[in-house]
Parts: structure tokens; C-alpha cells; sequence
């Protein structure tokens, strides 16, 4: 009998793998552009699937040009805020000051598709530009399956 439960606990672990780890975003307003680049690389290097659940504004939005997109989906409280990069308010006297630069950068990183809504709206601005949960979000990045 002893023999039998090795073998069960030994089949059960070979053909066990580890569950995949999931980052859900719920409400994340961005950030220092090199920091989410570094946190999206460790995400898309173990292998990780992102989820979207809520909002995903400025600097959070690198997820589509970083994490592959099999990888990434939204659920129905998705949104997501795009706008121009610009430097840190502490060194510009609390001033936003864009960086074209920065821009420059976020862009390199964007998949097509949020180019093309960027373009369609009006290019990136100082403002922040919304995408909810919807047809033009869908074009960027697919819809959860029902299990998240």
C-alpha cells in the first residue's frame, strides 16, 4: 500500500504545475516611466498574465508595449489614460513641463494599435485622453476570460 501512495503522490507531482502568477492592476495612476519599464520586464520575463481591472493611467499603460499580449487582458472595469510624458514636478517647481523626449519613449513602446488610437484621437496631449472598457479598448488589448 505504501508502494501505491508513492506512485500517486509521484504521478500527481510530475504532471503538477506551478499556477501561473497573475499582477491585477485595479487602480494605478502611473508613475516613474523607468521603474513600470522594469516591473513589466520582470512580469514578461516570468511569465506572468496582467489583468486589468480597473484603472491603468499614464506610465501603467508601458504593460502594452512590454508584457506580450496574450498575456494582458480587461475585464469590464477597465480603463485605461494616456497622455505626454513629462519631467518630475519637484524639479519644475510643481510645473507639468512636457518631455518630448519622454514622449518620444512612450511611444517606441506602444504597439501599433495604441498608436493608431493616439493618432485617431488627436495625438498625445498634456491631458490625460481615456479609453474605457469597449470596442476601442478591445482593439488594443482582449477582454478577460470569464474566469477572472
Amino acid at each position: 500500500m505504501r508502494g501505491l501512495a508513492f506512485l500517486v503522490l509521484a504521478v500527481l507531482a510530475v504532471g503538477a504545475t506551478p499556477a501561473e502568477a497573475v499582477l491585477r492592476i485595479t487602480r494605478d495612476h502611473g508613475g516613474y516611466v523607468e521603474e513600470y519599464k522594469a516591473k513589466y520586464e520582470r512580469v514578461r520575463a516570468k511569465g506572468e498574465r496582467v489583468v486589468i481591472d480597473g484603472i491603468c493611467n499614464s506610465a501603467c499603460t508601458l504593460v502594452f508595449g512590454i508584457v506580450p499580449p496574450s498575456k494582458v487582458c480587461v475585464t469590464p472595469r477597465a480603463s485605461i489614460g494616456l497622455h505626454q510624458a513629462y519631467y518630475d514636478k519637484a524639479f519644475t517647481f510643481g510645473i507639468k513641463v512636457t518631455s518630448v523626449e519622454g514622449t518620444s519613449d512612450l511611444m517606441s513602446y506602444y504597439p501599433q494599435t495604441v498608436k493608431d488610437w493616439i493618432r485617431r484621437n488627436g495625438g498625445l496631449t498634456h491631458d490625460m485622453k481615456k479609453i474605457k472598457n469597449g470596442p476601442d479598448l478591445w482593439k488594443i488589448v482582449d477582454p478577460c476570460p470569464e474566469d477572472f
